[in-house]
């Protein structure tokens, strides 16, 4: 396992136990179940060399392309997988260590619509630009992804290399390359080598990360496979995800549910590995519910918590990196009260379950399709708190405070004691967003509720933004090599 210095990294560490809610009794049957699904059912790969590999590797592969997995196989190729490495930003201090005890926060990423002053509307590269700005200046987002809303405003076929140009220039945190399909891929990379020094600097770990997307059931179509490969290839680490909502794209029980989800995300590891040994590679999960009554998906529920807390205690017996389906995930079309407690709900357990990483950690609405600033403002509030909140309380003689008790006596108060004078400017947590005024100073102030007062925090910490500096002439490359891509892109 890859060791790192924790003071020159940002990102939480776990030092609370996880949650394990299952039993070594459910934990074999689940073994049993996901043994018996690769095997059995299998797993369907939509593209020649990958069915080539697992061919090559032993494997049965028929006509369909559907890929039966030997267990024994599967965990003897992902043995090879790092359990631990680091993520490196293009500023050392900002780098990430994944996997172990560490959990690193992302961006949001993928909503087409963007939240702003009430109005629901297409989002813009300008939004995008914001949004990675935000990630920038909250200390408490370690990642600022790269596709925090989808710029419909720039052309299709050539947007993916303004997004990755603005990822690599408005954040010197860790971030997420171009998606979507090898090429788009590709052109991520060339842009990182540019950043980062070269091939070789891609070569001694990565730099970037990027999700590949299960076609769930029990599929991996050509664009995600093309991921896997690509990332692989260049040592490059990849987040395998299955999309599972129980009752769609899963069975509805909730076992069966995780030992599919174990199946995919597994399956496409074995890939990664075949690609490359050795190659960093996350499992995935992204475990909800659908609504049975409306069809429409359902986030931020107690099956969502369950789940994340179930996924984490199988990917530990797996030993590799895990992504939890966590996140400031809800359904409400609105920075309302749903919004905050369903959101709660996914980000507590991301906490509990001892997650490596999240995405989606600020901003998500109304199940993944709008990004807000608001809710941004509110998911850091709440990741703030969590922080705290899973960070062990430290007990001396000291915090005892058995002096202050001598000095105030029966029946006084502790606010002039000389134990809170010397603590109180750091004794508690501060919040960024709740209020705690009297009823008269809130109204005073204007009445606002937390949505109003979140609109007020990010448009107060976009004016705080700091762009950070670039070597000279990186700018000026990329420009060139974004150019060119455009023109052989025909944009």
């Amino acid at each position: 396992m890859e060791q790192s210095d924790a003071a020159t990294t940002q990102g939480f560490v776990h030092r609370l136990p996880p949650v394990e809610l299952l039993s070594e009794d459910a934990m074999a049957l689940l073994e049993t179940g996901w043994r018996r699904l690769a095997s059995e059912v299998g797993v369907r790969f939509n593209h020649p060399v990958a069915q080539e590999l697992f061919r090559g590797a032993g494997q049965e592969v028929d006509d369909e392309g559907v890929v039966r997995l030997d267990p024994d196989f599967v965990l003897e190729a992902i043995a090879a997988a790092p359990r631990c490495f680091t993520l490196r930003a293009r500023n050392p201090e900002r780098s990430v260590v994944i996997g172990g005890d560490h959990l690193m926060v992302s961006n949001l990423a993928g909503p087409p619509f963007v939240l702003e002053d009430g109005v629901r509307r297409d989002a813009t590269m300008h939004d995008l630009e914001r949004f990675l700005m935000l990630a920038h200046v909250y200390d408490v987002i370690d990642s600022q992804g790269c596709l925090p809303c989808e710029p419909t405003d720039l052309p299709l076929d050539s947007r993916h290399l303004d997004i990755q140009v603005a990822a690599l220039t408005l954040s010197d945190k860790p971030h997420m390359g171009a998606l979507f399909d090898g090429a788009k891929v590709r052109d991520g990379l060339a842009l990182a080598e540019i950043v980062f020094g070269g091939a070789d600097a891609l070569e001694e770990g990565p730099v970037t990360y990027g999700v590949a997307n299960v076609n769930s059931p029990l599929a991996f179509d050509t664009p995600m496979i093309e991921v896997i490969m690509t990332l692989a290839e260049r040592n490059q680490a990849v987040i395998v995800t299955p999309f599972l909502l129980m009752g769609a794209m899963s069975p509805v029980a909730l076992p069966a549910a995780l030992v599919q989800q174990t199946v995919e995300s597994l399956a496409g590891a074995v890939l990664a590995q075949l690609v490359r040994p050795g190659a960093p590679v996350v499992l995935g999960s992204f475990l909800s519910h659908t609504d049975m009554q409306s069809g429409s998906p359902g986030f931020g529920g107690p099956e969502s918590a369950i789940g994340l807390l179930c996924s984490g205690q199988l990917a530990r017996r797996f030993g590799l990196p895990w992504r939890a389906g966590g996140g400031g995930l809800t359904s409400s079309p609105r920075p309302d009260a749903q919004a905050a407690y369903e959101a709660l709900t996914t980000h507590r357990a991301a906490f509990a379950s001892g997650a490596n990483v999240v995405l989606h950690g600020m901003g998500w609405l109304e199940s993944g399709l709008v990004a807000s600033f608001e809710k941004a403002v509110i998911d850091v509030e709440m990741l703030e708190a969590l922080r705290v909140e899973f960070t062990p309380i430290e007990v001396d003689e000291a915090s005892l405070a058995f002096d202050a008790h001598l000095e105030v006596g029966h029946g006084g108060h502790f606010f002039g004691a000389a134990h809170t004078l010397d603590r109180f400017r750091e004794c508690f947590h501060r919040p960024l967003l709740a209020s705690t005024s009297s009823y008269e100073r809130w109204k005073s102030q204007g009445s606002l509720d937390a949505a109003a007062r979140a609109d007020r925090l990010w448009r107060e910490a976009l004016d705080r933004y700091e762009a950070p500096p670039l070597p000279a002439g990186v700018e000026e490359e990329m420009a060139e090599f974004v150019t060119r891509r455009r023109r052989e892109l025909g944009a």
